[in-house]
């Protein structure tokens, strides 16, 4: 599977940095990762998509060749909820990202993605539409970090297969993310993340009216780790960033047990503990000065994904939530709500909590 950029070009070139997306270092640290995240959602509300691919560190008695890749695909399908491949999906051609150079607005790039049984898979064509935020950082736990960057309003072309019978046609509007950093599961302890694009879109090389995307991330120590974020992109454009003490977080409710299923097959092998329950409702708000926006989402339906902990026994829980949100605030003077369907991520549990 390669999923790395390979393409060759002038030495002088090397000096606009890396063609991305990520620098070409070697992984040393058994906790050093980067990854790849995706997540899409049809326009028609039927179907969604979330796809993460990493490179981990070597262990420590191994060199630099001695890297890990693993890959998770999930799908959504509103009648029947999700399914998912193992940590095994596989591209057959390098892994499309906005983070890679050049690129332009619009120019269409295929994603490939497939498990190893043949099902679940993707084969789409992505097309950016937006800029993306700059890069945010949260130090933690002495000398763990963590980096990330997001890209909302990615359009989405091409067809969903789900049981291998058949490839669904798929229209869609999503996000991209690049993350790299160093840290443990326990450590990082839990987050929560999401994002909400206008689906109603146009062409392809539209970007939707107004997207949002919010951050919190909570790691066990120091006290003052917490941080928090909310972005707010219009036609494309990041247009604020709601820093960490101008956001807030309200929850209500649990997710019904029934609506939850917890992938991939082979999880069940870990002993995991009895999941925590996910939020029904989830408030984010943020202000400053005249400029206000809050995301209500409500869930619908959430894949438990049960992750292995290098540095701990116990595993750590991701939770891939989709469900219908509405996005409202004001921008300099404009109103504007869009009502819409998001796809949010709680994480945690490597603790033992």
């Amino acid at each position: 599977m390669s999923m790395v950029a390979t393409e060759h070009r002038p030495p002088f070139l090397h000096s606009l940095g890396p063609l991305g997306p990520f620098p070409r270092v070697p992984l040393t640290d058994a906790l050093e990762r980067r990854w790849l995240h995706y997540a899409f959602l049809s326009r028609d509300g039927k179907t969604g998509m979330v796809a993460n691919a990493a490179w981990l560190g070597p262990p420590a008695d191994g060199g630099a060749d001695d890297v890990r890749t693993t890959a998770i695909l999930l799908l959504y399908l509103h009648d029947s909820g999700w399914t998912a491949s193992q940590f095994n999906a596989s591209s057959s051609n390098q892994l499309w990202s906005a983070f890679r150079h050049p690129h332009g607005l619009a120019e269409p790039r295929p994603l490939h993605l497939r498990s190893v049984a043949g099902h679940p898979g993707v084969d789409l064509m992505l097309h950016r539409t937006s800029r993306p935020c700059t890069s945010q950082c949260a130090p933690f736990a002495g000398d763990h970090h963590l980096r990330w960057q997001s890209e909302p309003g990615v359009r989405v072309y091409g067809s969903m297969d789900f049981d291998g019978s058949r490839g669904m046609a798929v229209d869609a509007v999503g996000y991209h993310e690049r993350v790299r950093g160093r840290w443990g599961w326990p450590e990082l302890d839990e987050w929560v993340f999401g994002f909400a694009n206008d689906l109603s879109g146009g062409d392809a090389g539209v970007p939707p009216e107004y997207a949002g995307v919010f951050t919190f991330i909570k790691p066990r120590q120091p006290n003052d780790a917490t941080t928090a974020s909310f972005m707010l992109w219009h036609k494309g454009v990041v247009r604020r960033h709601f820093p960490r003490r101008r956001v807030s977080f309200a929850v209500r409710g649990e997710l019904n047990r029934d609506a939850v299923q917890q992938v991939p097959a082979l999880a069940g092998l870990l002993g995991v503990r009895p999941m925590a329950p996910v939020p029904k409702r989830l408030v984010i708000a943020a202000r400053m000065g005249n400029d206000w926006a809050t995301l209500e989402f409500e869930a619908e339906a959430a894949a438990r994904i049960v992750i292995p902990s290098e540095t701990s026994l116990a595993p750590f829980s991701v939770h891939e939530v989709i469900g219908p949100c509405l996005l409202e605030g004001e921008l300099d003077g404009v109103r504007f709500a869009i009502e819409t369907r998001g796809i949010v991520e709680f994480a945690g549990g490597a603790g033992g909590d």
